[in-house]
């Protein structure tokens, strides 16, 4: 049974940091590309980076491009996002996600990943 749990959200200041985790379990990991969503209140699902099987290939929106960096530790299930120069219009409930097929994914293509966690909040206020 495939598992994403996100970890590390919670309330930054303008200009602040953080980075965010997911744990993986149920698949193997290192097979799938993984990626990152954020959800804010009467939008629907955004992309926010995407990273391939073995981490020499990565995709981000360009709204977090420069500020948002997304990486993973095979060995251990889990990857990350690392965020900063926070804004305001980051304020969102950041999902993780796996791709529907093993081998290969559209980074970009937030419908070509198919199991997503439930989230960890990342809110942005001073």
């Amino acid at each position: 049974q495939v598992q994403l749990v996100e970890s590390g959200g919670g309330l930054a200041q303008p200009g602040g940091s953080l980075t965010l985790s997911c744990a993986a379990s149920g698949f193997p990991f290192s097979t799938f590309y993984m990626a990152w969503a954020r959800q804010s209140p009467g939008k629907g699902l955004e992309w926010v980076s995407g990273i391939n099987m073995d981490s020499t290939g990565t995709y981000e929106s360009d709204s977090v491009k420069g500020r948002m960096t997304i990486s993973r530790d095979n060995a251990k299930n889990i990857v990350y996002l690392q965020m900063s120069n926070l804004k305001s219009e980051d304020t969102a409930l950041y999902m993780c996600g796996k791709a529907e097929r093993s081998g290969w994914a559209r980074l970009g293509d937030i419908w070509a990943f198919n199991s997503w966690g439930r989230g960890t909040q990342v809110t942005v206020s001073s």
